[in-house]
């Protein structure tokens, strides 16, 4: 016998829930690609996706996950030689720098402290010893999904004002975007990367860069422009075919126009509050659970920690033990360790589409498994989670009784 009948939830960091009107929304015949409805329907979104990322400059549409929008964001940026500064609390910057290099660009890794954000002074201090200015750009992840560490995007543009450093500052958002306060331009950001899976809602399948005029600028010098990312090709006012290099994801932007309804609807602010109130709640849930060689957060500081995703470290408790029994016994999904042993901790992602019950029976289903493993807990999970909810709930009175009712 296995309690996971009925609908399962897949609660990883990325792709992330897909709303039931996304998915109504992509449920169409294809129509003619080359001109009317789909033709539109492109420019619309290109006009509503700097709003997204709180900028007044255009972006850019790939075909592709996030990686692939990292590869768009470096060849349409930089030159063959040029090095850039990377600075990592996990894995996804250096990733990205990495594949950077297989095109000739060259790296240096500035780490953070274990389990924190990258410190503003090592920046600054790195950024005024080079005299040289051989640094052409700045690599950083707001939220990097394998320690579910966030850095202060913003703290970075000021350690390039103070040492005056003209590198590009380019970040990576795929895991933040629509899920954390974001502001391309108030913060000086020069390529703001992102997809669709996980904050925006829709399937994995599109990346999607921002690109201020400093970008822009670099752009007209870079020498690893190719025929598929070239951005001035995507650009040419009479050539909508080459927004995509060829045939449009048509699918893919049915959906995204749905969840750019959804979050206009809600509000971007109001997005960003709720997802803060689902962090804390699952925050307060495993500062509760805490127990000594047991759960606790990855991420000690609370203004470092992410508000889309959460790694768990578990301790002797064996985190592969708790992801299959969620999964197997109750339906639930969890994400796996990807920085270290896997049975050393898991991940719950809380991005996108994401309410209370969802988010509680999530934590309770956690701790139901954790009870039966005999797992130590310091206390109740799911009570300290329901709590943060509580706080951010405001009570809806009773309506008054209508026609209908007086038949009940």
């Amino acid at each position: 016998m296995s309690l996971r009948y009925g609908r399962p939830l897949v609660m990883i960091p990325g792709p992330s829930v897909i709303p039931d009107r996304v998915l109504n929304a992509m449920r169409r015949p294809l129509p003619n690609i080359y001109e009317g409805e789909v033709v539109n329907l492109t420019y619309s979104l290109l006009e509503r996706l700097p709003a997204l990322a709180r900028t007044e400059h255009r972006a850019y549409i790939a075909i592709s996950n996030g990686h692939g929008a990292w590869e768009m964001a470096t060849t349409n940026t930089l030159s063959r030689g040029d090095k850039v500064l990377v600075l990592e609390v996990g894995h996804f910057a250096t990733n990205w720098a990495e594949m950077a290099a297989m095109s000739g660009i060259k790296f240096e890794v500035l780490h953070a402290p274990d389990r924190a954000a990258i410190e503003f002074d090592a920046v600054l201090d790195r950024l005024r010893a080079d005299v040289g200015r051989e640094f052409a750009a700045v690599f950083v992840a707001q939220t990097d999904t394998s320690t579910t560490v966030r850095n202060d995007i913003a703290a970075v543009r000021r350690a390039l004002d103070e040492a005056d450093h003209p590198a590009l500052l380019m970040a990576d958002c795929v895991a933040s975007l629509g899920c954390e306060p974001f502001e391309m331009d108030a913060w000086g950001v020069d390529v703001t990367v992102a997809g669709s899976q996980k904050g925006l809602m829709v399937p994995p399948g599109l990346g999607i860069v921002w690109v201020g005029p400093k970008a822009w600028e670099a752009h007209q010098r870079a020498d690893l422009r190719t025929a598929y990312w070239d951005w001035s090709r995507r650009t040419d006012p009479d050539a909508h075919y080459w927004i995509f290099c060829g045939t449009p994801p048509v699918q893919h932007l049915w959906g995204l126009a749905e969840a750019l309804d959804m979050i206009d609807e809600e509000g971007l602010e109001n997005i960003w509050a709720r997802h803060d109130v689902m962090a804390r709640a699952v925050h307060a849930a495993v500062d509760a659970w805490s127990a000594p060689d047991a759960l606790e957060l990855n991420v000690p500081v609370p203004s470092h920690r992410s508000n889309s995703v959460t790694l768990v470290r578990t301790g002797e408790v064996p985190a592969g033990q708790i992801r299959h029994t969620c999964e197997g016994e109750a339906g639930l999904t969890l994400g796996l360790n990807i920085q270290g042993d896997p049975d050393a901790a898991f991940r719950i992602g809380h991005m996108g589409h994401l309410n209370p019950p969802m988010l509680l029976g999530t934590i309770g289903t956690i701790e139901a498994v954790l009870g039966s493993m005999d797992a130590p807990m310091g206390g109740s999970g799911a009570a300290a989670a329901a709590s943060v909810i509580a706080q951010a709930t405001t009570p809806v009175p009773k309506p008054a009784p209508g026609p209908e009712d007086l038949w009940s």
